[in-house]
């Protein structure tokens, strides 16, 4: 009755009702159905105009049927291009029209390039004056299809482009609160597919990017510029003639002129863009060879410039040279051929430091480019016939006293280095000899540090030049270091232990083979072997100092199995054989011990340990593993190198006397935490259960921390099982019993977290209960939370319920910092452990209620601890996930800011700081106690306080300029009074702050 009656918008509901249906249905459709529907809607595309919305969707359902008969596909489209005119109507019924082309192009292609050229003008009508960015969106894709595919554009090439290039540059601004998501960039990559999909554009194109290009409006430039970019890649030689000319002029006076990076960045790479395309077109015999006569204009209008005694456009035209060069082979000796010899001329005739460091940094630009191109025959190079002049340079640049003209000449040094065949033999000795001068004598740290970076570099390429003649010369001048006695005058024995330290840093920078690694470790270890005999009193430093140099050369041995193992076998043994030596009774009064056996000290040897084991192959460790581990348990030594001791090793035994042995367990901890999960720990049932003992017996904090992480590391490794559960149930048991009562409380608390006492404290060698607690990973509790174990739950509890404690609250609220903070040596992926993602998120939302709750209930004299444990989870929480939740935490970490306590005061502020600058409209009603409290802290005792304030006074900027005004002239005046600060760190931040305001 609907579909019959005179009244249009009756029919309309009707057709309406049976598109719904098709569209929920068109799946079901046999094909004589098809045909009738479609017949039946086609001439429904003559009726009223309130009718078509509702018939086009019904050509949508009909269009995505897979039995529509061949030929009605192309049907359906003349019947939309002859009797609907798409643009006036609304944009989701312009949008039906374009899906019903999509679903045609993508099922019935032959169908419609069927209809020749006739298919390409019907959509032009389709699109001509469209406006929405949804229906953009879909249009310019099937423009990119209409070429992608080959479908016939016939004569309406130009029409095509007019239909498209009016959108550009893309002028949007999505409105506020936007559901769609549509972004300008969106729009602007979608157009710049379609306008960079076909040569054919090409004539039309280049003259409206040059307009452009010529325009003030900079959003204009840039997107004109990616588009040549883009275009560059389809184009050729014919394309780019008759342009070429004005697209340089326009490129090279944006260069010289314009103030913005991202302009002159843009230009560059379509200059880039441009010569590649040229370089690639295969010229026929009688054609110009368009690539040359470009590069001679460029080479014409940039090569003056580099002689001009001011400089001025120096580094313009060095980056237009280099933009071209970089194109290709051909474009770069083509360039290089003319502007080398030029350069090095400039070089000569320049005395100033600072000039030549210029004309030597654009050098360097050319070098790094011949490096791209890597080894290149002799007649087609024009660096090689310049060797001798380039080395020179280089070599002079070395010697000047100027140190950043150093530090450009040893980065020119390692790229020619680098170049196989370019440094003879001869010029191989003299770089090292540089290299080794400006490693260990020159004043300037920077100088220093880049040799020693340049010799690793260039020491895998010349293995035998720098194990021959530079870990040798190393080995003398460390050698010779150690003749000087204490007695000499202070300036040289310091002069002298600075030169040691620079020997020790190189030979680890220049161990990046393993043939050097073969001849560097030795020396390090007999470096570290002579302070175990006595026959130098060194003071800690230099332990330490080989230590990290170790460290150094364990990490570069990580990626070579080879090199790795042997680093692993012959440091491992030494060091764990030099500490033993140290911590017998017999040694443990003398100098050389007492300093072998310093927190300092084995922590240097911690990093060392686990670098050689993290990167062992499975075999291997297990190999390893057979004999440290007897080691601690049994006193097995063996397999140390110096296997003679005067007494049984034993650090799990009782007494004071192995107080000194009991220390090691450290070294323990940096080996089996840092083996491949899938490896077996021999006896590690009674491997735990010792750790365990030790960790909640100890009185030596740095001990009992260390069973402690090392009992963790072990936890979180361990396969679940009964086994496990009963070990946890153990380890819970003894730290129930110890945080009960008793004198210890601190050591279970130990157990329960990573510990370690205040700074301040524990530089001054200060220990036992009255220890301070400070940020540091999580032990037994973080080894479960880190892998979702459902003992982590219960261990977390008994954390929360040591809050409410007056002498361990403090403590345990710092544990929540150790429970969500990164893990820096045993529970971090890099060591194997288990670590499940999004684990601080997990804990946020299980226990954050619980500590609101807990300090809603809590005496005043324990209020700061859950504020303390709040700020610190808070401030490990990905910021995202921050966000989402502060309108409900906000409130409390205001309060938090009001507390004492300066760590709760600066955890607080370093959460607040990111939210005001990613959440303002949140932040923005809290303003006025924000700004007290703020205002407040600026005057705070602690110096580190008084700069987090600072710094959130700055980041108040950020909220709306209309919230902050009634405060401006009131901060502006408070913030007059840290300008006068005594420490200049405080001074920096209030002057930035300020000047914001």
């Amino acid at each position: 009755f609907c579909l019959e009656n005179t009244d249009p918008r009756t029919r309309g509901q009707g057709i309406q009702l049976l598109s719904q249906v098709l569209l929920q249905c068109y799946s079901l459709l046999q094909e004589k159905e098809v045909l009738h529907l479609v017949l039946f809607y086609e001439s429904r595309l003559q009726d009223h105009h309130l009718v078509i919305p509702s018939v086009l969707q019904g050509l949508q359902a009909l269009s995505m049927c897979e039995v529509l008969s061949p030929g009605l596909a192309v049907s359906v489209l003349k019947a939309i291009f002859q009797e609907v005119h798409v643009q006036s109507l609304m944009q989701l019924d312009r949008h039906t029209v374009y899906s019903i082309i999509t679903n045609f192009m993508s099922t019935r292609e032959e169908e419609l390039k069927g209809l020749g050229a006739n298919f390409t003008f019907g959509f032009i009508q389709v699109m001509d004056g469209e406006k929405d960015p949804r229906n953009l969106l879909v249009a310019f894709q099937i423009v990119r299809d209409l070429i992608a595919k080959d479908y016939a554009l016939g004569p309406f090439v130009e029409e095509l482009f007019e239909v498209t290039s009016c959108y550009f540059p893309v002028d949007f601004t999505p409105p506020p609160n936007d559901p769609h998501g549509i972004q300008r960039e969106d729009l602007i990559l979608s157009l710049r597919a379609v306008l960079a999909s076909t040569p054919q554009f090409a004539e039309f194109l280049l003259p409206l990017l040059i307009e452009k290009l010529d325009s003030e409006l900079q959003s204009a430039k840039l997107d004109s510029l990616q588009t040549l970019t883009a275009c560059c890649a389809i184009y050729g030689q014919k394309e780019l003639q008759e342009f070429l000319p004005s697209l340089w002029s326009s490129l090279r006076r944006e260069v010289f002129q314009t103030a913005s990076e991202k302009i002159e960045t843009e230009c560059l790479a379509a200059l880039h863009a441009l010569s590649a395309c040229l370089s690639r077109s295969v010229l026929s015999s009688d054609s110009e060879d368009l690539l040359d006569s470009f590069l001679s204009s460029i080479l014409q209008d940039c090569r003056h410039h580099l002689c001009e005694p001011d400089m001025k456009l120096v580094w313009p035209s060095a980056k237009l040279l280099q933009a071209a060069a970089g194109a290709s082979l051909r474009t770069y000796h083509r360039i290089t051929r003319s502007v080398l010899p030029l350069l090095l001329e400039q070089y000569t005739k320049h005395m100033q430091s600072s000039q030549r460091r210029t004309i030597l940094e654009m050098l360097l630009g050319f070098l790094e480019l011949q490096q791209k191109w890597g080894h290149v025959e002799e007649d087609e190079s024009t660096l090689l016939s310049l060797q001798a002049p380039v080395c020179s340079v280089v070599f002079s640049a070395l010697l000047d006293p100027s140190v950043q003209l150093q530090l450009v000449g040893i980065k020119a040094l390692t790229i020619l280095g680098s170049l196989q065949g370019f440094l003879s033999s001869s010029d191989l000795e003299l770089v090292v000899d540089h290299l080794i001068r400006l490693a260990l004598h020159e004043e300037d740290s920077q100088s220093s540090e880049a040799a020693m970076e340049a010799a690793g570099s260039l020491a895998p390429t010349y293995p035998k030049v720098f194990s021959g003649r530079m870990v040798p010369r190393l080995e003398e001048e460390l050698q010779s270091g150690r003749a000087w006695e204490r007695s000499e005058r202070e300036e040289n024995y310091h002069n002298h232990h600075s030169l040691q330290q620079r020997c020790l840093q190189a030979l680890a920078a220049v161990s990046t083979h393993t043939s050097i690694v073969k001849e560097t470790v030795p020396v390090l270890l007999q470096h570290l072997q002579k302070v175990q005999k006595g026959t130098k009193a060194r003071n800690t430093q230099d332990v330490v100092s080989v230590c990290q140099s170790l460290h150094r050369v364990a990490l570069q041995c990580q990626q070579d199995a080879e090199g790795c193992w042997y680093f692993h076998q012959t440091v491992v043994p030494c060091l764990l054989a030099v500490a033993v030596q140290a911590a017998m009774p017999e040694s443990t009064h003398t100098l050389p011990a007492k300093t072998l056996l310093e927190e300092e000290v084995l922590a240097a040897m911690i990093p060392v340990i686990s670098a050689a084991t993290t990167h062992l192959s499975p075999e291997l460790a297990a190999q390893s593993v057979s004999h440290v581990v007897p080691l601690f348990l049994d006193g097995e030594v063996s397999f140390l190198p110096q296997n003679s001791f005067p007494c049984s090793f034993q650090p799990f035994g009782d007494g004071e006397c192995l107080e000194a042995q009991r220390c090691l367990v450290a070294l323990l901890m940096a080996f089996v935490c840092s083996l491949p999960r899938d490896v077996a720990i021999p006896q590690q049932e009674r491997l735990l259960r010792e750790l365990l003992a030790l960790g909640c017996s100890c009185n030596c904090p740095f001990t009992a921390t260390t069973a402690a992480k090392c009992f963790a590391g072990l936890v979180n490794k361990h396969p679940a099982g009964q086994q496990l559960t009963e070990i946890l149930q153990l380890a819970v048991n003894r730290m129930e019993a110890s945080l009960t009562e008793g004198p210890r409380r601190m050591q279970a608390l130990t157990l329960l977290l990573w510990v370690r006492p205040a700074l301040d404290e524990w530089g001054r060698g200060a220990g036992g209960p009255s220890l301070a607690l400070t940020v540091l990973p999580a032990q037994v509790t973080k080894a479960l939370v880190l892998r979702y174990h459902p003992l982590s739950s219960c261990l977390t509890d008994k954390l929360l319920g040591l809050l409410g404690d007056t002498e361990l609250g403090p403590a345990a609220a710092d544990g929540f910092s150790l429970l969500m903070a990164e893990s820096p040596d045993v529970l971090h992926k890099g060591c194997h452990a288990d670590v499940r993602i999004m684990f601080r998120q997990r804990f946020f939302t299980d226990n954050v209620p619980k500590l609101v709750q807990g300090f809603h209930g809590a005496g005043p004299d324990v209020k700061a601890n859950y504020l303390k444990g709040l700020s610190h989870v808070l401030n490990h929480l990905p910021k995202p996930v921050l966000v989402t939740e502060l309108p409900t935490l906000l409130s409390l970490l205001l309060e938090a800011l009001s507390c004492s306590d300066r760590v709760v005061q600066l955890s607080t502020l370093s959460c607040l700081h990111p939210l005001l600058l990613e959440a303002p409209q949140i932040m923005s009603l809290h303003v006025d106690t924000l700004v007290t409290k703020f205002l407040n802290l600026t005057s705070s005792p602690t110096m580190a306080v008084r700069i987090a304030a600072l710094r959130c006074a700055h980041a108040l900027t950020s909220l709306p300029t209309t919230v902050l005004l009634p405060y401006k002239g009131r901060v502006i005046r408070a913030l007059a009074k840290p300008l006068d600060d005594k420490k200049r760190l405080v001074r920096k931040e209030a002057v930035a702050a300020r000047g914001e305001w």
